[in-house]
């Protein structure tokens, strides 16, 4: 199995960018994204901001609430024909498809995960040095230590909590780790409510700017330690965790409704991602998946 940020895109970038984009310079250093980078980004994509807006807005109507919380991929394809209008190198709407369409041929069967993939413009959440980088298979820094995790990886888990018994309904789910904020943007088009913890300050005040441009009303952002999960909120459909602890910690599988999913990365040096379900109240069963590589889970707040 592939480790996240292992992972290499199977096109040559040149192959789905035009003649235009290949002649166009791409800064190459790479830089730690600040709340002012965000910032900027948002400014400088108002017309790719503006469709995502449309595109979350109609996946979470009540319609489509009500429809298993599925994204369908001609809503999908059709709000976001114009988010990549502004010419920038390498970042096409061919560009991000031929990322989806690797993630497909890595396993990834779900098309409500696939379509909410396609639609979230993920150079959006990074460093503008790392723009053109955005829709490979890899990990990338975004500073205190931490990274926006691998598409494939993201897609991954996320279609995992949905293989659920209530037909991928998924009305409240928690995310640990917000980081820049990107997973709980994909998170939003496929759940009805999503929650997420941070317990780096400087990520969650970043991870908030990157997503108040896009108006999204169904994510709300905490800042705390996320291995205490949110019981104020709970129960909770699924829970997918954005780092590895060397076991789940208790209080976020006792969160979980019966019928819940919760997916993360577990050990040190090898780290493997697990499912956990609940099955009763007093009852979880697990099922290790494939080799993973995340940042550490910790405790507290920084």
């Amino acid at each position: 199995m592939k480790k996240e940020g292992a992972a290499r895109f199977p096109l040559t970038l040149s192959s789905v960018v035009d003649v235009k984009a290949k002649s166009a310079g791409v800064r190459s250093n790479v830089k730690v994204a600040t709340p002012q980078t965000a910032t900027r980004n948002a400014v400088q994509d108002s017309v790719r901001v503006a469709s995502l807006k449309q595109a979350i807005s109609q996946a979470s109507s009540p319609n489509n609430a009500n429809k298993a919380g599925t994204v369908k991929s001609t809503v999908m394809s059709n709000s976001t024909k114009h988010i990549d209008e502004r010419p920038t190198p390498l970042v096409s709407e061919g560009v991000r498809k031929a990322m989806v369409a690797r993630i497909a041929q890595l396993g990834v069967r779900d098309v409500s995960v696939l379509a909410a993939m396609e639609a979230v413009p993920r150079h959006l959440f990074m460093e503008p040095g790392l723009a053109s980088q955005a829709y490979t298979d890899s990990a990338f820094p975004i500073g205190h230590h931490q990274t926006i995790s691998q598409p494939y990886i993201v897609a991954r888990m996320i279609e995992i909590m949905r293989d659920n018994k209530q037909g991928g309904v998924l009305q409240r789910v928690l995310e640990i780790g917000t980081g820049c904020g990107y997973q709980a943007a994909v998170l939003s088009l496929v759940a009805k409510e999503v929650y997420s913890i941070e317990r780096i300050k400087p990520l969650h005040e970043l991870a908030r700017v990157n997503l108040r441009p896009l108006r999204v009303a169904n994510i709300r952002l905490h800042y705390g330690d996320g291995m205490l999960g949110l019981p104020q909120a709970a129960p909770f459909d699924g829970i997918i965790l954005a780092a590895a602890g060397l076991e789940v910690p208790p209080a976020l599988l006792e969160q979980l409704s019966i019928g819940g999913r919760l997916v993360a990365p577990v050990g040190g040096r090898h780290q493997v991602l697990q499912l956990f379900e609940r099955v009763s109240k007093y009852d979880w069963t697990s099922t290790t998946l494939e080799d993973c590589q995340f940042v550490p889970l910790r405790a507290g707040t920084i």
